[in-house]
């Protein structure tokens, strides 16, 4: 990790906790690090939970961040929610492009990168996720495939480059207990460095880059201290309060 970005943590909840949970997981972070200011953490629950999350962090360091938006400012598109609205809860993240949104609900590249755009026409800091699965590492082309979806996702964005974060998740590492080794991690995220370079030009080194592949408190440090992994974007030990904060302690400590 460098020191001139700051380490940044951010847990996605994803389908999880109901508005109660939330509340108290939120209250439970909070206590432990609320005033944190060395790493930037965040907490993304799901829509529903994100006011009462809000309100439990106020007057403290931690960040609220949503999983996901639309493109559009509004209009009639059922179930969706805007940057806007999101702004108006106080959110100052958005994770968009996320393995599973790309698997499940078949999001393209083109439309990551519209919901980027307007993330940030909304002053939202868009963490957009980028990774390959085992078949294609296995294959020899992980490099391509993220590649691709970089500069697919991230297409006329690069005078704003330096207000884009990047997860970079190994899809293959996700909920599955399997883990990039740190040499492993390190070496994808220079690549992804390089890649943005190529969008960015300097502002490439300015971009956080986050490990997304089942970061634990066991291997967080590890995988933080390599010079470009720039934090985690955690799920499943996001959670749980002691979990989460030990992964915090651990980038603390790099």
């Amino acid at each position: 990790m460098s020191k001139f970005r700051k380490c940044t943590i951010a847990g996605n909840w994803k389908m999880n906790k109901a508005v109660n949970e939330a509340e108290d997981l939120a209250s439970s972070v909070k206590r432990e690090m609320g005033e944190c200011s060395d790493v930037e953490i965040v907490l993304c629950p799901p829509f529903t939970a994100l006011k009462v999350v809000g309100d439990a962090i106020s007057e403290s360091r931690l960040k609220l961040g949503a999983q996901n938006m639309h493109s559009e400012p509004d209009g009639a598109y059922t179930g969706e929610i805007s940057a806007n609205m999101l702004r108006d809860l106080f959110c100052h993240y958005v994770i968009l492009g996320h393995s599973e949104r790309r698997t499940y609900f078949h999001e393209t590249d083109d439309v990551v990168n519209r919901k980027a755009k307007a993330a940030l026409k909304a002053n939202l800091l868009p963490i957009v996720c980028v990774g390959e699965t085992l078949t294609e590492r296995d294959a020899g082309c992980a490099e391509s495939v993220v590649r691709t979806q970089l500069q697919g996702s991230l297409d006329g964005l690069g005078d704003v480059l330096d207000k884009v974060l990047v997860a970079y998740e190994p899809v293959w590492a996700i909920g599955t207990g399997r883990t990039a080794t740190p040499e492993t991690a390190q070496a994808m995220h220079k690549y992804i460095r390089s890649v943005l370079g190529g969008i960015g030009g300097s502002k490439a080194d300015s971009v956080r880059i986050l490990y997304g592949g089942s970061m634990k408190p066991d291997n967080a440090a590890a995988l933080i201290s390599q010079p470009d992994i720039d934090g985690g974007l955690v799920g499943g030990a996001a959670l749980e309060a002691r979990q989460f904060c030990e992964i915090v302690r651990a980038a603390l400590s790099c």
